[in-house]
């Protein structure tokens, strides 16, 4: 992962994606309020989902978060080794597989999570190896589906864990689950995970686990659910300033900010006659003399196929929609007979203060959700980092 800085004034960037670390900071002050007394979990999985882990995670260290999660151990490596955070910040990840970094993980002093009893076994071998003790969490599946263990097996994972400590081989650190539905308030299944997880820990507390964190908090629940804050909250799109659901409430409801503006400066600018076909498929046709403008950014920057003739971008003060398929590296906008010079800023979606779209009116153009809609911008749009009005130097991280 590599930082990149921004460009020198004189240039015409292609495209980039503002990244506001001031209003994250804003955002993990607003989140951690609604959770007074949980400690913060900044999730940065997924190149702080599509935003740049290493700024994000510094930016939300400054802000009070004590934790940084990730979902891969590469991820929380990369984290402990190259982003420049304190030594007592604790960086926890939780997607493993057989054969992972487990001795590195217990080296660099990682929270691992685990879900089985092979898990177990490859972390243990990964302490002896490292000659260090692992810190370890135990995740109880209460209903999600996905990781965790099953309540059935739980007995066994928290014998052999337990096991394990007594031999000075792993520290039970965590106890801790996911949510299913939290972003939808209401939901039977959340009353029923509490209660499940609730169960588990006060099991495995019984017979003699003593964590330091208890968690199950996602973003939705921190903002819905104050009966699952326990030890610790784990937000993560909602740090970034977007609505888990917009049943939930908006941004602005939320007293949260989009951190991301994604903005690209217009390619050509020219005239054509009704009747014009525009982009493959000819899926659109203008409906009479206009204006074409083509933004230079396409799937492969990850602006969403699905979207195309739907769309939404910011030029010239007007909101235009997507004409025709988008393409790999370029779309075009029917700018009506308006005549923007080339080089004029085209924004795809910000916070929306300025009039231009927001993550969200591109999820429901795609029919999808604002996590995809930032999390897959691509490596080839520039980040830009701003803190109230300054760009962060360049530091060969991300």
């Amino acid at each position: 992962m590599s930082e990149t800085a921004q460009p020198p004034a004189a240039a015409s960037p292609r495209a980039r994606a503002e990244i506001d670390l001031s209003a994250l900071r804003a955002n993990v002050r607003a989140l951690r309020a609604k959770a007074p007394g949980a400690a913060f979990m900044a999730v940065v999985k997924a190149d702080g989902y599509g935003h740049g882990a290493f700024p994000c995670a510094r930016a939300a260290v400054e802000a009070g978060a004590p934790w940084v999660g990730t979902a891969t151990p590469e991820e929380a490596l990369a984290l402990r080794a190259e982003a420049g955070l304190p030594d007592d910040v604790r960086i926890m990840c939780w997607l493993w597989t057989p054969g992972g970094p487990w001795r590195e993980a217990v080296e660099a002093g990682l929270d691992v999570s685990l879900s089985g009893m092979w898990a177990l076994r490859e972390v243990v071998e990964g302490a002896r190896l490292a000659g260090r003790t692992a810190r370890v969490q135990l995740k109880a599946d209460t209903g999600l589906g996905r990781n965790g263990c099953q309540p059935a097996d739980w007995p066994e994972l928290v014998a052999e864990a337990l096991r394990a400590e007594a031999e000075g081989l792993v520290r039970i650190t965590g106890l801790w689950s996911h949510f299913a539905c939290a972003d939808e308030p209401g939901h039977p299944s959340n009353a029923a995970q509490l209660s499940r997880f609730r169960e588990m820990v006060a099991y495995a507390e019984q017979r003699g686990v003593r964590p330091e964190v208890r968690h199950i908090a996602n973003s939705p629940a921190t903002l819905t659910l104050p009966g699952s804050h326990f030890d610790l909250v784990r937000p993560g799109v909602a740090m970034y300033g977007l609505t888990p659901n917009t049943q939930i409430g908006s941004p602005a409801d939320l007293g949260l900010r989009p951190v991301m503006t994604l903005a690209a400066s217009l390619a050509l600018v020219k005239h054509v006659p009704g009747g014009h076909g525009v982009s493959y498929g000819h899926h659109y046709t203008t409906p009479g003399e206009t204006t074409l403008g083509l933004v230079p950014l396409g799937y492969a920057d990850g602006v969403p196929r699905h979207a195309s003739g739907a769309g939404p971008v910011l030029v010239g003060g007007k909101w235009r929609t997507v004409a025709g398929r988008i393409a790999m590296d370029q779309f075009v906008v029917d700018l009506g007979g308006d005549e923007p010079e080339e080089g004029t800023e085209a924004v795809l979606f910000g916070p929306g203060d300025r009039g231009e779209p927001t993550a969200e009116d591109w999820a429901q153009a795609a029919g999808t959700i604002g996590y995809e809609i930032v999390t897959r911008i691509g490596a080839r749009v520039p980040r830009v980092y701003v803190d109230e009005g300054h760009t962060l130097p360049s530091d060969g991280s991300r």
